[in-house]
């Protein structure tokens, strides 16, 4: 028995540090920008007095988070000594991260901000792991609760009623337990079971500066921008944030997290009678040490396993038809027969064929229980294997939201491989947004509702899926609308189910629509999501002035859309931009805020573009400020660049199709 629970002891000892480890190397990583803002308008000189004293500050606070006694991951600092020019400046770390972490995040902060906000007297920065800020007024000890932003997780709550009841008494307790932290760090994260199997997580953090009572009140505020109904969400403000996920995003090793409320305090055990005899009270005593360490065990093997399966996909499927979801449980379940294909399709007749693209032909059909469905006829000699290809197909069709077209399953005979998508009955964008008479019926409410729709879509794909796609050739004739003008975007996912040989990030085979790539992909074969996001900088650019941008490309040195905007952007002109066909109803100020963000993500550097989830809340709150715009890269095409010529492939689709009949997209999935 002593062997035994020393076998016991050492193996639980052994995960608990092996948990502890996935902890703090899931911590340890690069800072992750989140956003920033400098809304003041009182600009400093270059080589003031006042920048003097803020490099000082700045260099002060990255030193000070560098201490090897900075166990708070919080510091202030003043430099200077004159009031007008006198800098004063603060950071935070969350309270989770290792102090290298900590010192990593405030040192590219303090370089970041002085490039995002050039010259500004306030500003302050966020990233996931550390909050830095700076003004020309002294800022400890007052609480600010402007800007406060939100970011939310898409994925949805099935049981959202009863969520929110206990986010809310979860938010409500650990803003109370941070308000009162005695250790001073005012900080409090608390674990909640919301379902068998899913925990609810929280955390609540005041900057230390702040009084009991204006943690409590800031907190509070920031907990009511919180969004409803999601699977997670963060508000973050100058002086706290609040967060809360379905998976662990904090290192609970590191935070000491506070007493349970009294309401989930465990009933105290019944009393253990003792039978009289020395040997009944040794095996008594062995049973209760022996039992709880043995389900402890057990509890730390799985809770490692769980923790490191939700690292790696921290979202489930988000904005999903969640019993269609769950249906889906194996390649067969998404399988059709050939023959059901061939007579849906009128045997792939030429009167049901809707298009062609780079990766085979496309179909229009019909089911036997009357089902319209889109067929695409993959080219043969992909060189996959049937189960391979079953299980891409399989990850793919679990990608389901409602700015994506559904992917309804496959059929794979011999060398035939078909995908089988949703019929989108109104074509693509292309059809209605370039043609004089058609693009009347996009009128502007349309039209930012399809923007808002692409963007939810695309944040989808990077961000909140189960697997991380690129897109890499996001275009007008790669969204369809469906009856409701609902954007769907099309063409996503095919890399991994057509096995095309692009698998890094860099590439020498440049997949794509000239115009649309990003300048670093265009020439360099780099892509990421911010490649993406240029695309959709360039789409939006179209919304909103009804013009192609292959249609600037008509003799040698025209200057392409995004520098058409932003001379007009420059010269004080914006409107000018404006899509004639959109008449007089339309909102000024979403017009000027949907123009200033496509410069912003058609910008030369990657690092200055947004991501699509800051694209999404610019989209969605004008608490939001925006940086400036600077002028975008500039793309010149001679008729001797024959190469890039033969990337173009903008034909629009003359009919509805479920994928672009152009050029596809090379698309790389990643597991999360």
């Amino acid at each position: 028995m002593n062997s035994c629970f020393t076998i016991s002891l050492s193996l639980s000892l052994s995960l608990c540090l092996l948990f502890l480890f996935i902890n703090f190397s899931s911590t340890d990583s690069a800072p992750t920008y989140l956003y920033h803002s400098c809304t003041n308008d009182t600009l400093f000189s270059p080589n003031s007095t006042y920048q003097s004293n803020l490099n000082a500050l700045l260099s002060s606070l990255s030193t000070a988070a560098a201490a090897t006694n900075n166990t708070d991951g919080f510091a202030n600092s003043t430099a200077g000594q004159n009031s007008p020019n006198r800098a004063y400046g603060l950071f935070l770390c969350r309270a989770d991260v290792s102090a290298s972490t900590c010192s990593d995040c405030v040192a590219t902060g303090t370089q970041d901000i002085l490039q995002r906000c050039p010259n500004q007297r306030v500003s302050v920065i966020w990233y996931d792991q550390c909050m830095l800020r700076y003004s020309n007024a002294s800022i400890y000890g007052v609480m600010e609760q402007v800007p406060a932003l939100t970011m939310y997780n898409t994925g949805n709550i099935t049981d959202p009623t009863r969520f929110m009841q206990l986010l809310g008494q979860a938010m409500d307790y650990i803003a109370t337990a941070a308000s009162a932290d005695e250790s001073g760090k005012k900080v409090a994260v608390n674990e909640t079971n919301f379902t068998s199997l899913q925990q609810l997580y929280t955390l609540a953090q005041c900057t230390p500066d702040l009084s009991a009572s204006d943690c409590n009140t800031c907190l509070r505020a920031a907990i009511g921008g919180l969004p409803q109904g999601k699977q997670g969400g963060r508000t973050f403000t100058p002086s706290c944030s609040v967060r809360f996920e379905l998976y662990p995003f904090y290192n609970a090793s590191a935070v000491v997290a506070p007493a349970p409320p009294p309401s989930q305090i465990p009933s105290p055990p019944a009393p253990v009678i003792r039978p009289k005899g020395k040997s009944n009270k040794t095996t008594v005593i062995i049973i209760a040490v022996a039992v709880p360490v043995g389900v402890g065990v057990v509890l730390l093997f799985l809770a490692c396993c769980l923790r490191q399966r939700k690292v790696t996909k921290p979202y489930e499927v988000a904005q999903a038809d969640q019993s269609s979801v769950n249906d889906i449980t194996n390649a067969e379940s998404l399988q059709y027969d050939f023959a059901t294909i061939q007579t849906a399709t009128n045997n792939f007749s030429h009167q049901n064929k809707l298009g062609e693209g780079g990766f085979g032909e496309v179909f229009q059909g019909r089911l036997p229980n009357g089902q319209q469905i889109a067929v695409k006829r993959l080219s043969q000699g992909s060189g996959q294997g049937a189960v391979e290809f079953k299980n891409e197909v399989l990850l793919v069709a679990k990608l389901q939201h409602r700015n994506l077209v559904r992917m309804l399953g496959f059929c794979l005979e011999g060398e035939e491989k078909l995908l089988v998508y949703e019929f989108v009955p109104n074509k693509s964008l292309d059809y209605f947004l370039f043609d004089p008479e058609k693009s009347k019926q996009l009128n502007w409410s349309r039209r930012y509702k399809i923007v808002c729709g692409i963007a939810r879509g695309m944040l989808y794909l990077h961000e909140d899926s189960r697997l991380r796609i690129i897109h890499r050739d996001l275009k007008a004739s790669n969204v369809l609308l469906d009856s409701e003008m609902t954007p769907k975007i099309s063409d996503f996912g095919m890399a991994r189910i057509v096995v095309v040989d692009q698998t890094q990030a860099n590439t020498n085979k440049i997949v794509g629509t000239f115009g649309y790539m990003s300048p670093e992909y265009a020439m360099h074969g780099q892509f990421s999501v911010k490649s993406d996001v240029y695309s959709f900088g360039v789409l939006l650019l179209e919304l909103i002035s009804g013009k192609k941008n292959s249609s600037f490309y008509q003799s040698d040195g025209s200057e392409d859309l995004a520098s058409y905007a932003w001379k007009n952007w420059r010269d004080g002109t914006p409107l000018e931009v404006l899509d004639p066909a959109i008449g007089d109803s339309y909102s000024r100020d979403e017009v000027l805020r949907c123009l200033h963000i496509g410069l912003l993500c058609v910008q030369e550097d990657p690092m200055d573009r947004p991501t699509m989830a800051n694209i999404v809340l610019m989209l969605n709150s004008y608490s939001v400020s925006l940086a400036l715009p600077q002028q975008p890269a500039l793309f010149f095409r001679s008729r001797t660049e024959t190469s890039m010529k033969e990337l173009e492939s903008d034909q629009s689709a003359s009919r509805s199709t479920p994928v672009s009949i152009n050029e596809m997209s090379v698309t790389e999935v990643y597991p999360r």
